[in-house]
C-alpha cells in the first residue's frame, strides 16, 4: 500500500508535506470521515492550520502552519502572491513554443460550481510555463501559478487546446495506456487486459518557495516526482519520441 503522505520538513512554525495522489487535503464536506491530511496532521501534531490546498488527484508539496502567527504570515504571503509554486505536468499535444503565459480570468461554472471556466467576469489568473520535453502527442512542462485559483493549471491548459494528458473533468481521458502511443509491436498475452500507466491527473506540485515566518529567510522545498509519473515519463521517452 502506497503512503498517503511524507513529511519533508517540520519545525516549530510549519510542516511541509508531500501528498500522494488520491488523498484529500481537507475533510470532504459530504464524507468528513474520509482520510485527509488536515485531520491526520492534527492528530500527529496537536494542531495545524490550512494555508493552501491541492486537488485530490494532484500529488505534491503542501505547507501547513503550526501556530496562528505562522498561519497569518503564510496566508498573507499567498494573498500577496509572493509565494512561488512550480508544478510538473504532462499535457495533451505538442506545445509549439518553448515557454509562454496564459493570462485568463477564472470563475466557477454557472451550473456546476465545483468546476471552473474562463470568464470575463472571473478573477485575474496568470500561469507561466516552460517546455521540459516534447513527445509524440504529449508535452512535459513546468508551470508556475502566479495566482492561486481553483483548478487553475487544468483549466488554463485546456483553454489553449492542451489539457492535462489525464484529467477526468477537463481532459479527454481518465487514464493513459501505453498502447495509445506505442502503436507498433504492441501486444498483450492471451487473456490479459492492459493496465493503465497512470489513472489520475498528470499534475504534481513540485516546488514551493516562501519566506519562513520565523527566520525571515527565503526557503525552498521540493517534492520528487512520484512513481506513477516517473514511469509514465520513462515510457513516453522510450516510445513517443
Amino acid at each position: 500500500m502506497k503512503r498517503a503522505y511524507e513529511i519533508i520538513h517540520e519545525d516549530d512554525a510549519l510542516v511541509i508535506v508531500n501528498k500522494a495522489a488520491g488523498v484529500l487535503t481537507i475533510p470532504d464536506r459530504y464524507h468528513p470521515e474520509k482520510f485527509n491530511l488536515f485531520t491526520q496532521l492534527n492528530k500527529q501534531y496537536g494542531r495545524v492550520f490550512v494555508v493552501h490546498r491541492l486537488d485530490k488527484e494532484t500529488s505534491g508539496i503542501l505547507v501547513f502552519a503550526r501556530t496562528e502567527q505562522a498561519h497569518k504570515n503564510l496566508s498573507q504571503q499567498f494573498e500577496n502572491r509572493t509565494v512561488r509554486k512550480a508544478y510538473f505536468a504532462i499535457v495533451e499535444g505538442e506545445l509549439p513554443q518553448g515557454e509562454g503565459k496564459i493570462d485568463k480570468p477564472l470563475a466557477p461554472h454557472q451550473h456546476h460550481p465545483e468546476r471552473m471556466v474562463i470568464s470575463a467576469n472571473g478573477k485575474p489568473s496568470l500561469t507561466t510555463y516552460k517546455v521540459l520535453d516534447r513527445f509524440r502527442s504529449y508535452t512535459a512542462v513546468e508551470a508556475e501559478i502566479h495566482t492561486g485559483r481553483t483548478h487553475q493549471i487544468r483549466v488554463h491548459f485546456q483553454s489553449i487546446g492542451h489539457p492535462l494528458a489525464v484529467d477526468a473533468v477537463y481532459g479527454k481521458r481518465n487514464e493513459l495506456f501505453l498502447s495509445e502511443f506505442k502503436r507498433k509491436n504492441f501486444t498483450l498475452g492471451k487473456g490479459k487486459e492492459e493496465r493503465p500507466l497512470i489513472r489520475r491527473s498528470t499534475l504534481h506540485a513540485q516546488r514551493l518557495s516562501f519566506v519562513h515566518p520565523q527566520s525571515g529567510k527565503t526557503v525552498e522545498f521540493e517534492a520528487p516526482l512520484p512513481k506513477d509519473l516517473r514511469a509514465t515519463l520513462n515510457q513516453l521517452r522510450k516510445w513517443a519520441t
